[in-house]
């Protein structure tokens, strides 16, 4: 879960500011800092593509670290448990989603670069979870990515409240907290994981498989939009390497796969789920027909961009 995705209802009692872009960036500022200084605890719903769920969240730091576990309160038990952004392990459904995150460390926001991509301004007040928050938005300077309206406690800083917007105003995706607690820190007991949280496992030659993965590049980006990671891994059922590639604009991001094709069976794909938008697409290199596959909270028409981007460095060489 994403420091996480972000936007409205149930508001109560709020009312319209003056929009600031100062007052803007400075709450960002505090919103990146209270994430890395701040302990707590507390209780949150999510909710994306007509389901929702509720989590339970512990988050300690400490001694120069940030330990964080979620476990999920409804359906099939869910856990997560992570160190400074790196996930440790994780149990049920999540395992597949997250499984090959653990290189996704924490980023600190920085309202200076995001001000280039979306237009940043202090809408109102709010309170949630009996709490005041000031209502922060930020809107897109341009298609390619989402809209976000960010409700921050104004005791710490911490997101009480996140919504995703799409274009139309429509909303994507929420997270609400129902309880916060900063004045109580997590204990050894509260952040100890489950006994079916399964520990993930990184590549062992970690630097062999960033080189590797770096060989593929995309000719067009949305402004802004950087590469953070690059990792490949194994497909554990087609004993195929996996290239995975991460990037972001400050905010919001998306991963590129990309894998060998075997055979002819495999089709172009491109779908939206709630606010995550899946496009696949075959792709002809020196190297044989490989498989491109965009995943993330971005606009379906941007991932499909992406995915018909794709280049090895050796195909740029030949072209």
């Amino acid at each position: 879960m994403r420091a996480i995705p972000l936007l409205t209802l149930l508001l109560s009692g709020w009312f319209v500011v003056p929009a600031h872009a100062d007052q803007a960036q400075d709450w960002l500022t505090r919103l990146g800092q209270a994430e890395q200084k701040q302990s707590f605890q507390g209780t949150f719903v999510y909710e994306r593509n007509g389901s929702f769920s509720t989590h339970n969240i512990w988050h300690r730091v400490q001694d120069g670290k940030v330990r964080e576990r979620l476990i999920q309160l409804d359906g099939s038990a869910q856990e997560v448990v992570r160190i400074d952004g790196h996930t440790q392990c994780v149990s049920g459904n999540l395992m597949a989603g997250l499984g090959d995150t653990s290189n996704s460390t924490a980023r600190a926001l920085d309202p200076q670069k995001l001000k280039n991509w979306y237009d940043l301004a202090v809408i109102g007040k709010s309170r949630v979870a009996g709490r005041p928050a000031v209502i922060v938005s930020l809107t897109p300077r341009d298609q390619h990515r989402y809209g976000f309206e960010l409700h921050l406690d104004q005791e710490t800083g911490l997101p009480l409240k996140s919504l995703l917007i799409d274009d139309k105003g429509r909303l994507l995706e929420r997270f609400q907290f129902t309880r916060l607690d900063p004045a109580t820190v997590p204990t050894d007991s509260d952040l100890q994981p489950g006994a079916d949280c399964k520990a993930v496992k990184l590549d062992s030659d970690k630097a062999s498989a960033v080189k590797d993965a770096r060989v593929w590049h995309s000719d067009w980006l949305p402004p802004g939009f950087e590469l953070t990671s690059s990792t490949t891994r194994k497909d554990p059922e087609t004993k195929s390497q996996v290239n995975s590639l991460l990037y972001d604009d400050g905010l919001a991001r998306f991963s590129v796969f990309l894998e060998p094709l075997s055979g002819s069976g495999t089709t172009d794909t491109r779908t939206q789920l709630g606010p995550t938008a899946a496009v696949s697409r075959r792709l002809s290199t020196p190297q044989g027909e490989m498989m491109v596959t965009v995943v993330g909270e971005i606009p379906i028409g941007t991932a499909e961009r992406i995915a018909l981007s794709m280049r090895t460095d050796a195909t740029a060489t030949q072209q």
